[in-house]
């Protein structure tokens, strides 16, 4: 298992710990539609993808994302430069 994914499902179960301590305490109440599901959500994806290695942000960056920004695309380092001169070109 690399750092990477512990990362991401450390990231996940802290982020998901805080609402479930959150609730249990009467700060919040999850029982109500409210932007804490948008949290629940993105702690349940990071914790997923750390254990399975699918990460949908990943496949949508990968697909819609101009291939010059996603430097995991083309294997070549990301050039800051040349990314803003591209962005500012006028």
């Amino acid at each position: 298992m690399t750092t990477d994914r512990i990362v991401r499902i450390m990231a996940g179960l802290m982020i998901l710990l805080s609402l479930i301590l959150a609730h249990a305490t009467g700060q919040v109440d999850l029982a109500k539609p409210s932007w804490l599901w948008l949290t629940a959500f993105v702690g349940l994806n990071l914790f997923q993808s750390g254990i399975t290695r699918f990460c949908p942000m990943d496949s949508i960056w990968i697909r819609f994302w101009p291939s010059w920004v996603c430097a995991a695309h083309n294997n070549q380092p990301f050039d800051w430069l040349y990314a803003l001169r591209i962005l500012f070109k006028g």
